[in-house]
């Protein structure tokens, strides 16, 4: 039974509860972190020019923004609705308040207190070397699964089809190319993309080379990157390329391997700024979709409660709900984002809780918007055929990029065909640049790890070649055997034991230094065992029972590592030392 409760009740609702948790929550967890203006921050005392620079706070805010917000906060909504808006609504906006936003702002803050140290430095200093090579292990397993889950989607989404009459347009329309199936006319909705993407990707050295070799002004820069925009979509309806799934996937694993080594201003940087425009155009268009349509009765029908069918097709809604969505309220990866880069660009504490707290909130709001959007905008009997039909594997983003074409078309009278094809845009720019990001820093992880495990490194496996290539043999191995729907559970049990050992770290930190750590302990608690109960759910009810080898075994060493976390924790946060410090 849906809803027919008006969108703004539920976006109103969030925005409300999310202006609440960051005056009265953030800033009681800030005052417990013992937050103090007058404390340097790094990128004060430091300033170095290169890594640690004072920022201004809503540039900074910005740049941590960007790189959070990805694909995860509009697929793992896009899936979970299938449990119904109400558990799926209650889930984004009060486990981004009380986990992912504590997560993102203790990891930030933390790492501002040890002079910018990443996150596993500060798991080293709270749990030991172990500790140090737990998260370093986590981190890796987690790239491995979020690169595979996305290269798999990425090849679905570019392929996707669609009926030319449920677009809207007639036999003799102009605006998509179209081919027969079955004896219907589809559009060709992912082959827009598809040309657009290697558009945006051709002309991103070209914008690259014009900003850092011949500093192009900014303001210039942006028309730039908006021309690129255009032009990439022009070229993307006038000829749209169709290729295979899995000719994608080895198209794009072979572009991701030499990419990863290309100077990051020649293609990385330079298609994220052309990316990023796309991705605020959407998200405002979906902001004006939802304010317009409220106004003018526009309502959310999906189900409130459709915990029977979620639980059918996915499994328990405890544990799956919480792990399916994932980035939408809690997510381990902004740990590395936080103790990375974000800590080495604040000029003062207070600002922490604004970039950690509050970019967290803005990401969960992301989330609710696409909840509300598909909610609203698309029959849910047609949500399930597209993104949960029977025995295939179905294609969320094509479910997401509809509901936003029905939103932009009826409230503010954009062609549903243009709306459906900005939709796959946003999420697949998302996509190409988290799997180019990803795989780069999987290099640098691995290095790391043989760092830490070997006395002396092998000579090849210090090299590119080997610290690359096997980045992307995983990502491909994984997508190719498991497909998204299999990845995705396994993908966000990585992502939130990230979190959990992230959280377990710094209540050590807060216990060394005589603070309570209960708001970090519990989330912490409460991811670890959600994630253990789905990874043995899967392990016993899908992946042995189906004979997915490769899951088998990475379900296997993420349970192992759990134990190892588990018994860690428990030995350090036992002798934790208190001391009162200032």
């Amino acid at each position: 039974m849906g809803s027919s409760m008006n969108v703004l009740v539920y976006f109103l609702l969030a925005l409300i509860a999310y202006a609440l948790a960051f005056r009265f929550y953030g800033k009681f967890i800030a005052r417990s972190f013992g937050e103090k203006d007058d404390r340097p921050t790094p990128a004060v005392e430091i300033n170095d020019g290169k890594d640690f620079v004072p920022t201004r706070p809503s540039v900074l805010f910005a740049h941590h923004y960007s790189t959070i917000a990805g694909a995860g906060p509009i697929v793992g909504p896009t899936l979970g609705i299938l449990y119904g808006v109400g558990p799926a609504w209650l889930w984004v906006v009060l486990g981004a308040i009380f986990f992912g936003a504590v997560h993102d702002f203790s990891a930030l803050f933390s790492s501002i207190r040890e002079r910018g140290s990443s996150m596993a430095e500060i798991a080293r200093k709270s749990l030991g070397p172990s500790g140090f090579t737990l998260f370093i292990i986590f981190t890796i397993m987690l790239i491995v699964l979020v690169t595979a889950a996305f290269l798999s989607l990425t090849a679905v989404s570019l392929t996707s089809l669609y009926p030319l009459d449920s677009l809207g347009l007639d036999q003799s329309q102009t605006m998509l190319r179209t081919m027969v199936k079955d004896g219907q006319t589809f559009g060709i909705i992912g082959g827009i993309a598809s040309s657009s993407v290697i558009v945006i990707t051709a002309l991103a050295p070209l914008l690259g080379f014009l900003v850092t070799k011949k500093n192009l002004p900014t303001p210039v820069a942006f028309l730039f990157a908006a021309a690129i925009c255009i032009v990439s979509i022009w070229a993307g309806f006038r000829m749209p390329l169709s290729l295979a799934p899995v000719v994608w996937m080895i198209v794009i694993s072979i572009y991701t391997f030499f990419s990863c080594e290309a100077p990051v201003w020649l293609i990385l940087q330079p298609r994220d700024f052309v990316n990023v425009q796309i991705l605020y155009a959407g998200m405002i268009a979906m902001i004006l979709g939802v304010v317009i349509g409220g106004f003018n009765g526009l309502t959310v029908n999906a189900p409130v409660s459709n915990i029977a069918v979620g639980s059918a097709k996915m499994g328990p809604v405890w544990p799956f709900l919480f792990i399916t969505i994932a980035c939408g309220a809690i997510s381990g990866f902004h740990a590395l984002v936080s103790g990375g880069t974000s800590s080495k660009q604040l000029a003062k504490e207070s600002q922490a809780l604004t970039v950690g707290y509050g970019g967290m909130l803005l990401e969960s709001l992301l989330a609710v918007l696409v909840l509300v959007v598909i909610g609203s905008s698309l029959d849910f009997s047609e949500y399930i055929a597209i993104a949960w039909p029977e025995g295939a594997s179905g294609n969320p983003i094509l479910a997401f990029a509809l509901s936003m074409g029905h939103l932009m078309h009826n409230t503010l009278g954009i062609s549903m065909a243009f709306g459906s094809v900005m939709g796959i845009l946003i999420v697949e720019g998302f996509l190409i640049t988290t799997l180019d990001s990803a795989v780069r820093l999987n290099r640098y992880l691995f290095e790391e790890l043989w760092n830490n495990l070997f006395d002396e490194t092998p000579w090849f496996m210090k090299t590119f070649w080997f610290n690359s290539g096997l980045a992307v043999v995983l990502m491909f191995s994984i997508a190719y055997s498991g497909g998204y729907k299999a990845i995705w559970p396994v993908f966000g049990s990585t992502n939130q034991l990230l979190a959990a050992i992230t959280l377990i770290a710094v209540s050590v930190w807060l216990h060394r230094a005589g603070r309570k750590s209960w708001f970090t302990l519990i989330p912490a608690v409460v991811m670890l065992v959600t994630t253990i109960a789905a990874l043995i759910y899967k392990l016993f009810y899908e992946y042995i029972p189906d004979g997915k080898f490769i899951l088998i075994a990475t379900d296997i060493v993420l349970l192992v590592l759990s134990v190892g976390v588990i018994r860690l924790s428990w030995r350090q946060y036992g002798k934790a030392a208190v001391k009162t410090t200032s």
